[in-house]
């Protein structure tokens, strides 16, 4: 079967089973469990409008226990646990301790450390530069929609375009690497194979993910700095403020909570990050990072104890930023 209509089918058949499954389940409570006739229709009405929410999260929930709770219990057994033929043995904590004798995860983690330090800082500064300046324009919609754009496009997609920017080809070839044809054109000695430079490398990689997350950190200022009381600002210009000390005394700390929400959630992502390193670079020369690590360990060396110590080692790393990230935005529902 061809697999646009695989793709067409799986949908349609997920859909009718979506709707059979709200149909008959409500048919089932009002009908068959608590029907609302004779001297209980009030108490058994009652008890179906007590069920029916449930009924609807069920297929959440489910889907949450079998793909998100059951794999982090299984990814915390497996990494106390060795593989052998025929089965798992009881390994303790050997699986960490190889993890931390292993040079490629300390390279992993610095790295790691070295993207949270530089990708949420500029993609949150770059995203509230550009709704601060297109705030206020006519054309400033369009602005938005182009730098909005390259959150279309996925991570690998993302990767391929600025793997040809970084192309390389031997000297006296003609370049297609946008790169190397302008560093050529400023007077440089010879094409570079950017990805292969030790330090610079690594940067060149969270240029990708600035590019894509600056668009997201441009759309929920815009609408924090939207959200500003005018009176604010009137009282502000009232008194003799410039545009700068407006922005900086005014509008930030106004704003301060969603600036913390958009860094904390850019932050997130990049503790995950795994596929602008896997198709750029695979981790070589320098730049691997935490969850290409894992992949590594899981899939190519198929020592699945490291690779779940590793992954696990991700999550304790997620778990303490998503939970602050999550009671931010709580607050700011208040």
């Amino acid at each position: 079967m061809h697999p646009a209509i695989q793709a067409v089918l799986t949908v349609g058949v997920a859909v009718i089973a979506a709707i059979a499954y709200f149909y008959l389940s409500n048919l089932l409570l009002d009908r068959v469990l608590f029907p609302a006739r004779g001297k209980n229709a009030g108490r058994n009405i009652n008890r179906a409008n007590m069920i029916r929410p449930w009924l609807f999260l069920f297929p959440a929930l489910f889907a949450l226990c079998l793909y998100l709770a059951y794999p982090v219990v299984e990814t915390i057994r497996l990494s106390f646990t060795d593989r052998v033929p025929g089965g798992y043995e009881w390994a303790g904590t050997s699986n960490y301790q190889q993890m931390l004798r292993e040079p490629k995860f300390w390279e992993a983690l610095r790295n790691n450390f070295f993207w949270l330090l530089v990708v949420p800082g500029l993609s949150t500064l770059f995203g509230l530069i550009i709704a601060q300046l297109t705030d206020r324009l006519s054309w400033g919609n369009i602005a938005k929609s182009i730098i909005f754009m390259p959150m279309a496009i996925s991570f690998v997609g993302a990767s391929v375009i600025f793997k040809l920017i970084y192309d390389y080809r031997p000297a006296g070839e003609e370049q297609i690497g946008i790169l190397n044809a302008v560093y050529l054109a400023l007077g440089g000695a010879e094409p570079q194979t950017w990805l292969t430079i030790p330090g610079l490398n690594n940067f060149l990689l969270m240029v990708v993910l600035i590019w894509i997350q600056t668009g997201f950190a441009m759309v929920i200022l815009s609408a924090a700095l939207r959200g500003i009381p005018e009176e604010t600002i009137e009282a502000a210009i009232v008194d003799g403020a410039n545009p700068f000390q407006i922005f900086f005394k005014i509008k930030v700390p106004q704003i301060m909570p969603t600036i913390m929400v958009v860094w904390t959630t850019i932050t997130i992502l990049v503790l995950k990050i795994f596929d602008i390193v896997f198709a750029m670079t695979n981790g070589q020369w320098g730049t691997q990072v935490l969850a290409n690590y894992m992949y590594d360990k899981l899939f190519r060396a198929n020592d699945w104890g490291v690779g779940s110590a590793s992954a696990m080692v991700i999550m304790l790393l997620v778990l303490p930023i998503l939970v602050w990230n999550v009671r931010q935005a709580r607050k700011e529902m208040r």
